[in-house]
This record gives structure tokens, sequence and C-alpha cells, in this order.
């Protein structure tokens, strides 16, 4: 999806949150190919690889020894864990606001009129979205991701 694409099916609703963290890449190669790919060329080189390893490495080894224990694993462990049950406890969180009558369903019409990035983006509520009120939501994003 390109980066336009899903900034628009963001503020329409219709992709989580979540997505855009992938900045619109379609595969999972490609995300790869991007992060570790330092140098652009469009392939990832032994040292790019190496350099991707000796990151990771050291992002394991909290308590910086030279060596990754269980302990450290452990902590990894948890960390994913930890990410895992966020983002299920904000899935649940988004149903519920979804189900707006509280039958504790959510029907298409309900789905369909929760845009909370549309109408948080829509900043004089006419209903539309301008180029200033969408460039604005992008920075708001940018902002929050680093």
């Amino acid at each position: 999806m390109q980066r336009s694409a899903l900034i628009a099916a963001l503020l329409m609703g219709l992709v989580p949150l979540s997505a855009a963290h992938g900045q619109g890449n379609d595969t999972p190669g490609k995300r790869i190919l991007q992060r570790l790919d330092t140098n652009g060329d469009g392939a990832i080189s032994r040292d790019e690889m190496l350099a991707a390893r000796e990151r990771m490495f050291t992002k394991l080894d909290r308590n910086g020894d030279g060596a990754i224990d269980e302990k450290e694993i452990e902590g990894a462990r948890d960390a994913i864990i930890d990410r895992a049950d966020a983002a299920q406890a904000r899935l649940g969180n988004r149903w519920r606001r979804m189900d707006t009558n509280g039958d504790g369903k959510v029907s298409e019409v309900e789905f369909r009129n929760r845009m909370p990035l549309f109408d948080l983006a829509d900043h004089n509520g006419d209903g539309t979205l301008s180029a200033d009120e969408i460039a604005a939501v992008r920075k708001l994003f940018a902002d929050r991701a680093g």
C-alpha cells in the first residue's frame, strides 16, 4: 500500500494504527531490506548483516557483559509478551468503542461510522480533509514515531 493510501485508510478507520508502523511496505521482505540496507543500494551485504547482528547482540546483552544469558533472554521474552498483551488490550478497547449500542457486537454500521482518525484530522469539523489537515496528522504520527 502506498504511503498516501495508507494515510487515507488510517484516516477512514480502515487500517489499524499498528499497520502504519510498517511505513506502507507490502511485504516483510521489503521491511527487512529497508531496515538492514543501511547504504540504500537495494541489497543486504554481509557487512550490513553483521552490523545488524551486532546491534541485536548489544540489545539483548542488557548488562553489557559480552554474553547473553538466560535472564536476558527471559527479559526479551517478557518484553515480547508485554507488547502482545498491550496490542490485545488496544484491540479490545477499540472494539468496545465501536460497539456504540452496547449489545456486545459491532454491526457493519457501527464499524463504518467509527473513524476516530478522520475525526481527529478534521479540525474544522466540515466533514472533509484538507491538505493542511492531512499534513498535520502526518506530522503528529511522525513526531510520535520518533
